[in-house]
């Protein structure tokens, strides 16, 4: 299992970014995908979910109206659309799978919210 994110990086407050990763070395289309953060200091926080065809996806309270999680499944590949970032979004951003009751992570993307 590979995943690679990829579309961090620092912006303004109230700005917005898209995250991707990149899956590879199993069927992507046959597991539910999410996206976990994790500021500094803190532990890792669920962000979103997002099933097999994209058609069910579930937000934490902290981000929903603000965030998208989407997927491809043709290009293997998931995104989270960030709209109206806030300091408190700044965090590594996973992109997370689990298989065989086994949790894969990628290495993760920066955001930076920062004035």
């Amino acid at each position: 299992v590979q995943l690679v994110e990829s579309g961090g990086g620092m912006v303004q407050p109230g700005g917005s970014l898209r995250l991707s990763c990149a899956a590879s070395e199993f069927t992507f289309s046959n597991y539910d995908m999410s996206w976990v953060r994790q500021a500094p200091g803190k532990g890792p926080e669920w962000v979103s979910t997002i099933n097999t065809d994209g058609g069910n996806t579930s937000y934490a309270d902290s981000v929903k109206g603000r965030f998208t999680i989407s997927r491809d499944n043709a290009k293997n590949t998931l995104y989270l659309q960030m709209n109206r970032l806030k300091p408190e979004d700044t965090a590594l951003y996973y992109c997370e799978t689990r298989i065989d009751e086994y949790d894969y992570w990628g290495q993760g993307t920066q955001v930076t919210v920062s004035s």
